[in-house]
């Protein structure tokens, strides 16, 4: 069986449209290693969905006096059909608001009930003497007690990326009604991670020789330095995942716990739709199988110490929950490759100030693989990056149009004009073919390597400098000159720059994928490279969610160089990039932090 790659990322609160720096954090990345390890032949599955029970979505609900589950379902339909527009190849997304979802959430805290890994205690909590109740953590803001930043979470900081003691934050305030709340002792259950930091140290120290220095920082560093402790994960809410047991009502699981929980429930949630129940083991109990997990740097501590220790903590107990004949340890993650932010023109994202720039609006006016192109060449792998109107037109005009679309359309223009649409028989090739052909084919070795270490950026450069050389051999060997007095030679040079053109096709079809499949087409190919995402309705006890799911079908891509055949009949090739005129930027930032019509 080929080995199996679980590509999980972070779930977006469905109360928000997705901007640039949501996209390239993680969606983008991630769906650039699945179409790259799908290629390679791997069993890759593809998972994240709405976290629908975030207390974003209940704050929006509040100040639109909408219910949570209809903000939910109104996010989550847009999501999918910017994914759809935007080439994000989910096998699943789904949502946290499904039956199977609460039902696996149940399974993993009882888990760790039976092992003992959780207790209960009393706690302080937030409550509000004008609203008479318990506020959710992100219902209060106030200053960071480890860095001074003023509007802090109560549970966690921004703007340092501290997990805080809520009781310790200075001066409190109601983000419903800026009123100061006051302490009050309420019961909850506590996961304890200092009964398992011994085991989540060891589990880290085996990935030191290749995660990111941001994750290793954030996740042994910080365990080095504090250590673990005691982390509440049940609530007083009245929207999310119940907690099962007796005399616990009006509790629910506490977000940060049961969003996790997601990859694994999304995981069984495509294992019942495709049929195959048990299918899920092969991601998730196999030694072998590798988890990437696609996440922004403000969800390290969650993926890099918290996840691991709840599925450290279950043993082998969920699975038997499950009722699987041969119990197993849950798979921990193999990489958390977490990107830091994406800021724009300077400063930071920040949607209540519409400072961003709002995906599905971008796609009205531009395409989708420029897009992808810009947002893979800023992509904040290691330090803060941003968008900047200006160098994403550039980039382009000068990149995708000039180097990468110009060499594909004209030869395959030429070689329509020239050979009756057929590309030309080569005869015996020379020297210069045969070392361009080599280095286009050393492509596959060096972007792959690139895209195992989930280094995007310098993948996609590589590809780009492969084309630039391609251009190189044909400012060489001029065919649009010898086509006149030479035919033979000018048929050799054509074939050679068209199959190193279907080899970066392949190069590029993660990163480019709608106009790698045009190319695709138009070099006479008839099977897809990829196979097409669809809409799925499914309908449990807590009513109906729409997911998004990608059916393989008749693909054929695959991490190989070109087979292109002499004499095969072309399509009639057409320009792979529109180029934009750069006096739009100030159009563009024309439209920042002005005033923006709700969604």
């Amino acid at each position: 069986m080929s080995e199996a790659v679980l590509i999980c990322v972070a779930w977006p609160y469905a109360n928000s449209d997705i901007h640039v720096g949501n996209l390239t954090g993680s969606h983008l990345p991630a769906d650039i290693a699945a179409r790259y390890h799908r290629m390679r032949g791997r069993q890759v599955l593809m998972v994240s969905g709405s976290d629908a029970h975030g207390t974003p979505i209940t704050v929006r609900a509040d100040a639109e006096k909408k219910t949570p589950l209809e903000v939910y379902q109104h996010f989550q339909k847009r999501f999918l059909d910017m994914f759809q527009k935007t080439g994000i190849s989910y096998d699943l997304f789904t949502s946290t608001h499904t039956e199977n979802h609460f039902d696996v959430s149940q399974k993993i805290f009882l888990s760790l009930l039976k092992n003992n890994f959780l207790y209960t205690d009393r706690t302080q909590q937030w409550y509000s003497p004008t609203q008479n109740r318990f506020l959710p953590d992100r219902y209060v803001e106030g200053e960071c007690y480890i860095c001074g930043y003023k509007d802090a979470r109560s549970d966690q900081c921004d703007k340092c990326g501290s997990l805080l003691d809520p009781a310790l934050l200075i001066n409190p305030r109601s983000q419903i009604d800026g009123s100061r709340p006051e302490l009050r002792e309420t019961e909850h259950y506590f996961l304890d991670l200092a009964k398992l930091q011994d085991e989540v140290v060891e589990f880290l120290k085996t990935r030191q020789s290749y995660w990111r220095p941001n994750v290793l920082r954030q996740s042994l560093g910080q365990i080095e330095a504090e250590g673990l402790h005691g982390r509440p994960i049940t609530r007083d809410l009245d929207w999310g995942i119940p907690v099962p047991l007796e005399g616990w009502n009006g509790k629910c699981l506490y977000v940060w716990f049961e969003a996790v929980i997601g990859y694994l429930s999304a995981t069984i949630e495509w294992a019942k739709l495709n049929g195959t129940k048990d299918a899920w083991r092969q991601w998730w109990t196999d030694p072998a199988a590798r988890a990437y997990y696609f996440i922004g740097k403000d969800n390290i501590v969650f993926h890099a110490i918290n996840w691991p220790a709840q599925l450290i903590g279950c043993r082998t107990t969920f699975d038997e929950l499950m009722g699987s004949p041969e119990a197993a340890p849950l798979t921990l993650p193999y990489d958390v490759p977490a990107n830091e932010f994406l800021n724009l023109e300077g400063q930071k994202i920040s949607g209540s100030r519409n400072w961003a720039v709002w995906v599905l609006d971008f796609l009205t006016r531009y395409d989708p693989d420029p897009l992808r192109y810009y947002l893979t060449v800023a992509m904040p792998e290691s330090k803060d990056t941003y968008w900047d109107w200006d160098e994403f037109f550039k980039r382009n005009n000068d990149e995708l149009v000039a180097t990468w679309g110009n060499l594909a359309n004209r030869m395959l223009s030429f070689a329509y004009k020239h050979w009756d649409g057929h590309v030309p028989e080569p005869g015996e090739l020379g020297e210069n073919d045969r070392e361009l052909l080599a280095a286009v084919e050393a492509g596959f070795e060096t972007v792959g390597n690139e895209i195992e270490a989930v280094r995007l950026r310098s993948a996609l450069a590589e590809a780009m400098r492969l084309a630039t050389e391609v251009n190189k051999y044909l400012d060489r060997t001029a065919p649009w000159f010898s086509v006149k007095t030479d035919k033979a030679a000018a048929a050799r040079s054509v074939y050679t720059a068209l199959w190193a053109i279907d080899s970066l096709k392949i190069l590029f079809s993660p990163f480019l994928p709608f106009s790698s499949e045009r190319l695709h087409r138009f070099l006479g190919y008839q099977q897809p490279l990829f196979g097409e995402p669809y809409l799925q309705t499914v309908q449990d006890n807590l009513g109906e969610h729409v997911a998004l799911r990608y059916n393989p079908a008749g693909e054929s891509a695959s991490w190989q160089p070109s087979r292109l055949p002499a004499g095969q009949q072309l399509g009639n090739p057409e320009p792979l990039f529109r180029k934009l005129e750069p006096a739009l930027a100030a159009e563009e930032r024309a439209r920042l932090g002005t005033p923006r019509k709700q969604s």
